[in-house]
């Protein structure tokens, strides 16, 4: 690991942050982790709540929201809005000096509308460039950035981003300064072999064995692309990547999956 010193990049789930038991784990848990952390979150479940109740049905391929222009507006007010502050006033209430930011936020993560090749995703953007600076600023000063899934395009015009592709990115960028570890917490335990059975955890993934469980249909969805993310993560310089539930924050001895080459 070198002289670096370690940075711990965390994504949670929208289904973390809609039940309050597991956002109350978090924060339990997320206190455990000593040194700088940066926390990446998306909302897709409030956002799709939300969406259904204002007469707009979500639309999703292989995991993916299709954002036109009012779902835009619906996720931004969710994930940049509701969802980003309750987690970074959680947070303070433990003694966290967490600070919210989107994106545009300080220039901190730039994007560019996806171009149309086979399907229009609408308004979502692939990710240009992150701005280290930006969060090394924050890290240093003692604050705990938390940002949401929402980047800019230097024009005026907001993006939805996949919140896994965010985390993976930033862990990415951040490991030119830092030696980064990347967690990717949801509600299972990891990856699993069958989906409905907890005892069929994968504990260490390398990616010949994820894209053999991609053909056979064993991952799919909203999977599909929080392992892709992840293996790219790994594969351009950060130290270790793990999915799992939020205890492995305050545990890393729990079982769980870990990513290898």
């Amino acid at each position: 690991m070198g002289t670096k010193q370690l940075v711990s990049v965390i994504k949670i789930g929208g289904d973390i942050v809609d039940n309050p038991n597991l956002l109350q784990s978090f924060y339990e848990n997320i206190k455990q982790i000593s040194g700088p952390k940066i926390i990446i979150h998306g909302g897709g479940n409030k956002a799709s709540t939300l969406q259904k109740a204002l007469g707009i049905e979500p639309k999703k391929i292989e995991g993916r929201r299709i954002t036109d222009a009012p779902t835009l507006e619906v996720v931004t007010m969710v994930y940049a809005g509701l969802l980003n502050k309750t987690l970074v006033a959680g947070l303070q209430a433990l003694g966290v000096q967490a600070i919210g930011l989107s994106g545009a936020d300080g220039d901190a993560v730039r994007a560019h509308k996806r171009e149309v090749v086979e399907i229009d995703y609408g308004f979502v953007g692939d990710i240009d460039t992150v701005q280290v600076s930006v969060f090394q600023e924050l890290l240093v000063s003692g604050m705990t950035p938390v940002c949401c899934a929402i980047t800019h395009d230097g024009k005026g015009q907001l993006l939805n981003t996949n919140a896994d592709t965010l985390a993976s990115r930033i862990a990415m960028a951040m490991s030119s300064v830092y030696n980064t570890q990347l967690f990717y917490c949801f509600t299972k335990a990891g990856v699993l072999e069958n989906v409905n059975h907890p005892e069929s955890l994968v504990q260490r993934l390398d990616e010949e064995q994820y894209l053999r469980m991609k053909q056979d249909h064993k991952i799919v969805d909203g999977m599909i692309p929080k392992l892709d993310t992840a293996f790219e993560a790994l594969d351009n310089g950060v130290f270790s990547v793990h999915l799992g539930d939020v205890a492995i924050l305050g545990d890393s001895t729990l079982k769980h999956t870990t990513l290898c080459l």
